[in-house]
């Protein structure tokens, strides 16, 4: 084979590693080439999922996301329980009874919306089909640490510098400018994902502080090894998510466990964007399955 060529599969092979640690937060030979095909349809192609303007990653949230949770509790009011995490789901001739920290609750039929394997960790009676639980052991969820770097000023604008960079050296491959509108302070995101995650959760906080900041100079100068501050976020030690940004499947689990996915199990419905057909691990695929979920309660009550 020409250099030329192999130069090109190099190149090829180099792009898909690295859109796969963007989009999925893990390592090609994670998952199945299905399940990435599957994902880049859902998402309306590579390219949108992986833009800024005018593409997937186009805008944020003044406030933050977590104020689309936030206004929507205070529209519900008391129907809202925190501090509950579910530990057992009971079904019989009557109903689901679903047991909690906080107490237990009687329903006519129960949504679950949360991961698969994070699914697979609650006590079902009776025991959930081989299939379904057998899907819930085999689909993990992707491993990412994100940082925040802290500057009194967005100092790489001044420099014509936009803050959004790939890069092909460890441990952080991706940055954005994360600062507020207003400009101050300045802000600088970056993810450490896949295997690279993996790699710095085993290591010391001051020794994964000193490999973030090191990646930070080299792409955007000696300014950016003193921040103010570094806010470390590692998804993959959050007890209710087990790692980000979603759960992917690896080879054969579409193929033989995939039918499981969204088929209710008696009184139970399964929701979350793992279950969504378009926009699957998007918060717009998360909402697309609570839609679907309900539709199926509705039409069964």
């Amino acid at each position: 084979m020409p250099a030329a060529a192999l130069g090109g599969v190099a190149a090829v092979r180099f792009l898909l590693d690295l859109v796969v640690k963007a989009v999925f937060a893990a390592e090609s030979r994670d998952m199945s080439l299905l399940h990435a095909l599957f994902y880049f349809n859902s998402g309306t192609g590579v390219l949108y999922l992986t833009s800024t303007a005018g593409g997937a990653q186009d805008s944020r949230l003044v406030g933050g996301s977590q104020l689309v949770s936030l206004k929507l509790a205070a529209r519900l009011g008391a129907r809202v329980v925190l501090g509950a995490p579910v530990r057992r789901i009971v079904q019989g001739s009557g109903g689901v009874t679903v047991q909690s920290d906080a107490g237990s609750w009687h329903a006519r039929r129960v949504i679950v919306a949360i991961a698969p394997t994070l699914a697979g960790r609650i006590d079902y009676e009776p025991a959930l089909p081989s299939l379904r639980d057998g899907l819930t052991q085999r689909v993990p969820q992707g491993s990412v640490i994100k940082y925040e770097a802290i500057y009194p000023t967005p100092f790489w604008r001044a420099e014509g510098l936009s803050g959004y960079a790939n890069t092909d050296r460890p441990p952080v491959h991706f940055t954005y400018d994360n600062s507020p509108p207003s400009g101050k302070p300045g802000v600088l995101l970056g993810f450490v994902a896949g295997q690279d995650a993996r790699r710095l959760s085993a290591m010391s906080a001051a020794s994964r502080r000193s490999e973030v900041l090191a990646a930070f100079v080299r792409l955007f100068g000696p300014g950016a090894g003193r921040p103010r501050q570094l806010v470390e976020q590692n998804w993959s030690t959050e007890p209710w998510t087990r790692g980000c940004y979603a759960g992917y499947m690896p080879p054969g689990v579409w193929s033989d466990f995939g039918a499981a996915l969204r088929q209710p199990v008696g009184r139970l419905h399964w929701a979350g964007t793992e279950t969504a057909e378009v926009f699957n691990g998007y918060m717009d695929g998360a909402v697309r399955s609570g839609e679907r979920a309900a539709t199926e309660v509705v039409a069964r009550l």
